[in-house]
């Protein structure tokens, strides 16, 4: 997995999956639309003012609420390269792996970082850079199999890596 990197946008505790994607917009199946529309309950000009690679940072409890799927893929699709949390809410957490999300935990870098800082994150090694503050982070690497499945981009999309590998064998 390489580093990520980009500007930093912050939010609180208990960020929902209808503040990540309401469920007014959730009857497409178009992901260019879901994106639209990320993170428009929390913050409505989000989607206008983000650039594409920068990261969310939140405070504990990230992804609470429905087991929405769609909330995860708003975010991926809106161009967010990773979430750094202090908690995530199990289904957002597994949710994310699924899709290829790349998401840590991390009370100390939430904490340590602000909006608007520049961060560089290195998945793999789960280590967080506060680019602007020079503050460096530990958050517990994911173990190398949910490392080969964010890095496929996805469970489907690792499953089909796994199957083309043995049908050449």
């Amino acid at each position: 997995m390489t580093e990520i990197r980009g500007k930093v946008w912050k939010f609180g505790k208990n960020i929902d999956t209808d503040a990540i994607m309401p469920a007014r917009h959730c009857n497409t199946a178009d992901l260019r639309e879901l994106a639209a529309h990320c993170m428009e309950d929390a913050d409505p000009e989000f989607v206008d003012k983000m650039t594409p690679g920068d990261l969310i940072v939140a405070d504990a409890n990230f992804g609470c609420g429905s087991s929405r799927e769609v909330a995860p893929l708003a975010i991926k699709h809106a161009g967010v390269s990773a979430v750094i949390a202090k908690s995530f809410a199990r289904i957002f957490f597994r949710n994310s792996i699924n899709i290829g999300l790349p998401i840590l935990e991390c009370a100390a870098a939430v904490d340590g970082i602000s909006a608007g800082d520049e961060v560089e994150v290195d998945p793999t090694a789960g280590r967080i850079w506060n680019l602007t503050s020079g503050a460096e982070f530990r958050a517990a690497p994911f173990p190398e199999f949910l490392q080969r499945i964010i890095a496929s981009g996805g469970l489907l999309a690792y499953v089909e890596e796994r199957l083309q590998g043995d049908r050449q064998q």
